[in-house]
This record gives structure tokens, C-alpha cells and sequence, in this order.
């Protein structure tokens, strides 16, 4: 304790207390040993973004490691072919599966490389001197080093290429370890499809996962000895090149700002199938593709349930047939084939006319029994029979039957009571006037567009089957350029004959020079059916927009989605996606220009705006004035 001076003290004043002098004295000194111990105690208790990110567990293991839940593998590189191309990591690169790939690139002084070749050269051409000169056969392994050597001393010499050892390894991830086996079988194939020989990782499974995360240290060393151009070829950035020669523009290929241009006739099937939610732009799209298949002379027909293709085909001259109760458009289910293209007979048109109206009859009647069924395809046999034709007739200058036709056959027939009964409605009763009047329709224009805006839920099936078992027939009467759209397909796979109609005609639709563009919005009710799924299968051409969270599943596991690719589509803008040509897809904006966005637009807002522009224009023309393009604009 420090001296205190009494008499300093002033009268009244007490002696300060024990605590109060230790405050005053100044702090004893602190070791060094003391202050680290305090901070490690101290860093013991605080949390890092390391502890956030690292796993509960490590172990490992002879040829993989326990991450956690995860079981990893790592794969290296040993051995390349003589010849690479380019873009050969692209499938191991797209692979449906977490990947980590790590690349080292050691460049190597070009004067090293230049003297270790130069002695190899010597070398070679003293064995195969050697080889000439004992009279053995020549060595065609060896002349092919020799001039890969000569020509790479060459490139190295005048700079156009540079010597590097490089290392790549690739690292998987899966739940099980069967399951880690399976997606390293697969790595394998793709590397051994390419001649390209990998390894694992044998009682280095820790170095190598070490070697593909993102630190930027080469644990595994294992390197092969390459010039520039091998090497560039293993770049994983590459990106989809979607451009053909011939065909219509699609959109911007948002990886690289190319040009997607395709000809769906050049390809296997000129099918396409378009998903998206609502206001993604898919209508807009497929207006676009019609709008511009027409310039290259291609027939367009249109299934239009909301009447969104009415402006686009006023605007190009187009014919516009609303199908209704009350319309005074006509078709006849029981039409035929004109003048029959191929080397069909008239038996087998009529099989497959019955075969198609017996679809339509179901879903006109409902579910039928065995015997209704037997019951119906005799009277549709005899129908036509009635009419005089038969597997003999000429099918050009005969008249089809009606639906009243069929309904007096059927009353003939012993057990068609009930079967009588449920199809007057269609022949006496409220739906009459769609099904029982003869054709009064032709398919004499480049676009024609079907409208079925105005027929009740209960009929909106019926008659769209209706009408694309017409358009069918018109196809297979005449062999030209078409391309059938039948926008919202999901009401036709809502039921099992309407949705194996429309897979039978995708899967024919080849033979007739026939395009298929099927178009919906409900992902879920058309990729749950078989039909719609098989649909897909046989469409070259698909295109994806924006998704719904609740669609996102079943479009990702149709179309091997990756995980960037399923948010792209969650939070794709309009007129954004993914185009799928074949093997290859790209994230695609769709364009137009002014004038074609003026014809094709299906937003109310921008349609109300060039109806008062319409409207002032023509005002404009009666007052005698003539307005400028501006003015119109």
C-alpha cells in the first residue's frame, strides 16, 4: 500500500477507502503469454463464417470422403487422344449433377520445352535410321511422334503457341454411396467417350476435394503436358450455338447476343412445344414465328380459344372462323379425305375416319361399355355404308354422311336404346347446329385461324377434337407446307382420347409435311399425362418461359434441368427462356421489330392504344387531312 501524507488532510476529511486506492494505481502490466491465451479464449466462444459453412463431420475414407450427409469422389485426368476438339467437356460441364472442377494451368518457358524436344527428335530419328537400316518394317507410331514434334517445335518457335502442364480433376457429390458409384460410372463413360482416361483419387480423397473448392491449391499434382490450342479446347465457358443457315429468327441467345435462327422442317419433326405461365409472352412468340413463317410461304392454322389471333389475322389478310352453337361456320365430323396423298386405300382411310370419330363419340357420350363400344363402331361402318362408302368406292366424289346419319343406324341396332338417347341432344336437342350440318368451311388461305372463344366448357374439347381431326384430314388430302397451333393443349389432354389423338397426329404429322405447335400454360395437368409426355418426346422444338414454384418440379425433371437453369425460368421476364433445339438449348429473349410488335401484341393496354390511333387516323382521313407517320404513331 502507497504512503499517505495526514497532513494533508483537511479537517472533516476521511481516509480513502481500499477499493479507491486501487483504482488510483495503475494497472500492473500484462504478459504476452497472458494476451494470447485471453484471445484464444476469446475466439473460442465467437462464431465464424468458416463455422457457418463447414460441415458437422469429416471422414475419410480410401477412394471418397464422408461430408457431412454427402458422400464426395474426385476424378483425374491422365491421359488425352492425339486429337480434341472443341467443346468436349461440354457434357461432363452440362452433366444433371452437383459438380466441382478444378483446372491448373502451368505454363512452361518455351527454351525448356525446345531443348527436351529437340532431343527427342534426335532420338526418334535415330531409331527409325536404325529401323531403315536393319530393312524392319517401317514404325508408323513413331513417324507420327516425330511430325507432331517437328510441327509443335515449329509453333513454339514462332510464338503462336505456348507450352503449359495441366491438371484437371473433377470432384461428385451424392447421398449414398451407390449412388456416388453410378454418377462416377457415368463420369467415366463421358471422359472414356472421348478418349479420355480418368482415375479416382486413391487414399488422396481429401487432397483432391481440397483441389476443387475454390482456394486455388493443387493438392494432387497430377499433370499432362499440353500446348495452347489442347488446352483451350478444355475451356469450360462455352455456350450454345442455335444458328442454322436457313430458317426463321426465334430470338436473341442471351449467352453470346447470336442469332437464333432454325427451320423446324429441317430438323427430325417440325414439333414444337411452348410451356409458360400466364403473360409470359408464349402467345406473343408463336404469333411472331406465324407471322414470319408466312414469309417464307408456309400455311399457318390457328385453334384460338380467346380470340388473341383476331388482330394478327385481320392484319395480314388472314380468314377468321368462329366455331359456335350459333355461327354459321359448318364442319362435319364425319368429312373424309379428298384426294388422298400416298399410297393409302380407301379401306384404310375409312378404319382410321371410324377410329377418330369413335374418340369423338366418347367424349360426346361419356364413358362407354364393351358391348356400346362394339355397338357404335358397326353403326359407324354401316353409316358410311349408307352412303355408299365402302373399301371400293372412290373417296373424291362421295358425300359424307351427317350425324343424324349415324343416329337412324343406331336405332336400328338391338341394344343402341340408351346410346339414342344420350346423342339426340347433338342431333335434335341444344347441340345440333355444331355437329349435324355439312361442311361449309375451306382451307383456302395461307393463315386461317379456328376461333372456340364462344362454345361452353362442356363442348370446348369436342369441338377442338373436332376441328384438328378436320384440319387432318385437309393435311393428308393435299401434301404442302403447315404448321397447325393449337394454343392452351391442356384442355385436350384433360381427357385419354382427345390427348391420344393429338399424340398419334405428332407422331404422323411428319409424313404430310405437318408441323404441330402445342401450347400451354397448365404444365402440370399436360406433362402428368402420358400423352402429354410423349408429346414432348417427339417435338424437335421446345420452348420454355416463365414457370410457377408449383410447376417447376415436373418441368425440371421432363427437361434434366440444371439448378441455374430452374431459377432462370422462376425469374425469367416476358418473352424470356430457354429454347431447346434437339440436343442443345440456350437462354433465348424474344424480339420484334416495331411494326411486327404493332400486329402482334396481346396486351389490352397496347391494343386500346392502337385502336385510337385507328381511330384518329380515319377521323383524320374524313376531314380531308392527311396524317404524318408520327401522327399515327
Amino acid at each position: 500500500m502507497a504512503d499517505i501524507n495526514l497532513s494533508k488532510l483537511k479537517a472533516g476529511q476521511t481516509l480513502p477507502t481500499k477499493q479507491e486506492i486501487q483504482r488510483e494505481r495503475p494497472p500492473a502490466p500484462v504478459s504476452a503469454a497472458e494476451l494470447i491465451e485471453a484471445e484464444r479464449i476469446y475466439r473460442r466462444g465467437v462464431i465464424s463464417v468458416r463455422d457457418l459453412i463447414a460441415p458437422a463431420a469429416l471422414r475419410v475414407d480410401t477412394n471418397f470422403i464422408q461430408l457431412g450427409a454427402k458422400h464426395v469422389r474426385t476424378l483425374f485426368v491422365v491421359t488425352y487422344p492425339r486429337y480434341i476438339a472443341v467443346g468436349w467437356f461440354a457434357p461432363i460441364i452440362n452433366f444433371n449433377s452437383p459438380l466441382d472442377i478444378g483446372m491448373f494451368f502451368y505454363p512452361v518457358e518455351s527454351k525448356i520445352i525446345l531443348k527436351q524436344l529437340k532431343n527427342k527428335v534426335g532420338a526418334l530419328e535415330a531409331q527409325i535410321l536404325s529401323d531403315a537400316e536393319k530393312g524392319a518394317p517401317r514404325d508408323p507410331i513413331r513417324e507420327t511422334a516425330l511430325r507432331d514434334i517437328e510441327k509443335l517445335r515449329d509453333d513454339l518457335t514462332q510464338g503462336t503457341e505456348r507450352f503449359f502442364q495441366f491438371a484437371l480433376y473433377v470432384t461428385l457429390y451424392a447421398n449414398s454411396r451407390d449412388e456416388l458409384d453410378r454418377l462416377t460410372e457415368k463420369i467415366e463413360g463421358l471422359f472414356g467417350s472421348r478418349l479420355v482416361y480418368s482415375k479416382r483419387a486413391l487414399f488422396q480423397a481429401e487432397q483432391g476435394f481440397v483441389s476443387t473448392v475454390p482456394l486455388g491449391l493443387d493438392q494432387l499434382l497430377v499433370t499432362f503436358n499440353m500446348n495452347s490450342s489442347p488446352v483451350a479446347s478444355s475451356f469450360p465457358f462455352i455456350s450454345s450455338d442455335l444458328t442454322s443457315d436457313n430458317g426463321i429468327l426465334y430470338g436473341i441467345n442471351r449467352h453470346n447476343n447470336s442469332l437464333i435462327l432454325f427451320d423446324r422442317f429441317s430438323l427430325q419433326n417440325a414439333n414444337f412445344t411452348v410451356f409458360a405461365t400466364s403473360g409470359a409472352g408464349k402467345s406473343y412468340a408463336v404469333k411472331l414465328e406465324i407471322l414470319r413463317s408466312m414469309m417464307f410461304g408456309t400455311d399457318m392454322i390457328v385453334i384460338d380459344p380467346e380470340n388473341e389471333y383476331k388482330y394478327l389475322s385481320d392484319a395480314v389478310g388472314g380468314t377468321y372462323v368462329s366455331i359456335s352453337l350459333n355461327s354459321d361456320s359448318k364442319i362435319n365430323p364425319f368429312d373424309l379425305p379428298r384426294a388422298v396423298h400416298g399410297d393409302e386405300k380407301p379401306a384404310d382411310i375409312i378404319r382410321s375416319a371410324v377410329i377418330t370419330l369413335k374418340s369423338l363419340i366418347r367424349l360426346m357420350l361419356g364413358e362407354l361399355t364393351n358391348e356400346e363400344d362394339s355397338i357404335i363402331d358397326r353403326a359407324l361402318l354401316e353409316t358410311y355404308a349408307k352412303k355408299d362408302i365402302t373399301p371400293d368406292s372412290d373417296l373424291a366424289t362421295v358425300e359424307p354422311p351427317l350425324m343424324k346419319d349415324f343416329e337412324e343406324v343406331l336405332a336400328g341396332m338391338v341394344g343402341a336404346e340408351n346410346l339414342v338417347q344420350r346423342l339426340k341432344k347433338y342431333t335434335e336437342g341444344t347441340f345440333a347446329g355444331l355437329f349435324n350440318s355439312p361442311t361449309n368451311v375451306e382451307v383456302n388461305n395461307q393463315l386461317m385461324v379456328f376461333s372456340v372463344r364462344d362454345l361452353e366448357d362442356e363442348l370446348r374439347s369436342i369441338g377442338i377434337s373436332m376441328i384438328v381431326s378436320y384440319i387432318w384430314n385437309v393435311a393428308r388430302s393435299k401434301l404442302k407446307k403447315r404448321i397447325l397451333t393449337i394454343d392452351e393443349a391442356w384442355w385436350l389432354m384433360q381427357n385419354e382420347d382427345s390427348a391420344k389423338f393429338i399424340y398419334s397426329l405428332v407422331k404422323r404429322a411428319r409424313k404430310y409435311y405437318l408441323g404441330v405447335t402445342t401450347i400451354t400454360q397448365d404444365v402440370n395437368d399436360f406433362l402428368r399425362s402420358p400423352y402429354g409426355q410423349a408429346i414432348v418426346n417427339n417435338s424437335a422444338l421446345q420452348l420454355l418461359m416463365k414457370q410457377s414454384p408449383a410447376g417447376i418440379d415436373i418441368v425440371a425433371k421432363t427437361f434434366l434441368l440444371t439448378q441455374s437453369e430452374r431459377y432462370l425460368l422462376l425469374e425469367a421476364g416476358v418473352g424470356e427462356g430457354i429454347f431447346f433445339a434437339g440436343a442443345k438449348h440456350a437462354a433465348i429473349k424474344v424480339v420484334a421489330s416495331y411494326t411486327e410488335d404493332q400486329v402482334i401484341t396481346s396486351d389490352p393496354r397496347q391494343l386500346l392504344e392502337i385502336e385510337e390511333a385507328k381511330k384518329e387516323f380515319e377521323e383524320s382521313l374524313a376531314r380531308g387531312e392527311v396524317p404524318t407517320t408520327a401522327d399515327v404513331r
